[in-house]
């Protein structure tokens, strides 16, 4: 039987997932290079960070009613809290939750700058968002103390090719509101992502010397682009603000989803069939991964020119929230 004209998977079968490559400029991928990570200003608009923002908000509003007396056991199409304080509302697994958020995990230059640190296509391996203001408690008399961690190890997640860097585990992240020197911009251990010493001594001489620790001060839709390997923790939010973000977290194809933070096997972490329906043909291996160790090794120079192209989102097939449900 012939698929009919107007069958949308027509149509979908043809669309490319086309993203910048490389998708840095020179400068800053230097900046990537000796610092461990870079700030990319203006990849998105007050208005797109707004809609994303209002989206966060609503999603934690949905969720404490979801489950009031235990908010953290509550779910809304497949996103749970992984932390739920008053001051601090760590979200995740939002994929089928809004398209707004959904968009940002599979927005072009995202992918392609992640993608431009792993040498390689990318398999998205976790997607969440905070909302957090200053802690009720908090000493504003005390120096700033942060909870420094990594996600891999040098060793097994680096590599250099072309004299660049390369990580297998890297993170987007996107600050929705603007973020000054008080509003709890990110910090990291500036150059730690080359550095294989303990990680203990690393940041014991960091706290001995705070010009070692950089402080993420940017306007909003600007983005944070950084490996795993590197020294990092969320800033300490002295202001009367709530800042907002959104990360996006990337790894090749062959490697599985990390979307829960829980070490313990308590649920499936697969999308419902009804989201994975919707997922277009392009984004199959960026959603899904690859069925074997399909890497598809791709490295820049340096010399190399920025990809200035604005590349046009693939449009998601049909779907309603009740097919998303888990």
């Amino acid at each position: 039987m012939k698929t009919p004209p107007d069958d949308p998977s027509v149509a979908d079968a043809k669309i490319e997932f086309r993203r910048p490559f490389p998708a840095l400029t020179g400068a800053e991928r230097i900046h990537f290079e000796t610092c461990g990570y870079v700030v990319v200003p203006d990849v998105f608009s007050r208005d797109e960070c707004e809609r994303m923002r209002e989206a966060l908000c609503r999603l934690r509003a949905d969720l404490i009613a979801a489950s009031p007396a235990e908010p953290q056991r509550g779910s809304v199409r497949g996103a749970v809290f992984e932390h739920c304080m008053p001051h601090h509302a760590f979200m995740a697994n939002f994929h089928a939750y809004d398209d707004d958020l959904l968009s940002y995990a599979c927005h072009p230059r995202i992918v392609g700058m992640c993608e431009e640190i792993l040498g390689c296509p990318s398999r998205l391996t976790e997607l969440n968002g905070h909302l957090n203001s200053r802690p009720p408690d908090l000493d504003l008399s005390k120096p700033p103390d942060f909870g420094f961690h990594t996600g891999v190890d040098i060793a097994f997640g680096s590599h250099t090719h072309n004299g660049l860097y390369h990580c297998n585990f890297v993170k987007a992240l996107t600050n929705l509101t603007d973020l000054g020197p008080d509003d709890g911009g990110t910090v990291v251990v500036a150059g730690s992502h080359k550095l294989p010493a303990g990680e203990k001594e690393i940041i014991a001489a960091a706290y001995e010397d705070r010009s070692l620790i950089h402080q993420v001060i940017a306007p909003a839709g600007s983005v944070l682009l950084f490996p795993e390997t590197l020294i990092h923790a969320t800033g300490q939010l002295r202001s009367d603000k709530e800042r907002a973000i959104i990360i996006a977290a990337h790894s090749p194809r062959l490697y599985q989803r990390w979307d829960r933070y829980s070490h313990e096997p308590t649920s499936d972490p697969s999308y419902s069939p009804g989201f994975t329906q919707r997922i277009p043909t392009a984004l199959r291996p960026l959603f899904l991964g690859a069925p074997h160790w399909d890497r598809q090794p791709r490295y820049r120079t340096l010399s190399a020119p920025r990809d200035e192209k604005t590349y046009a989102a693939v449009p998601w097939l049909p779907g309603s929230p009740e097919d998303q449900a888990t």
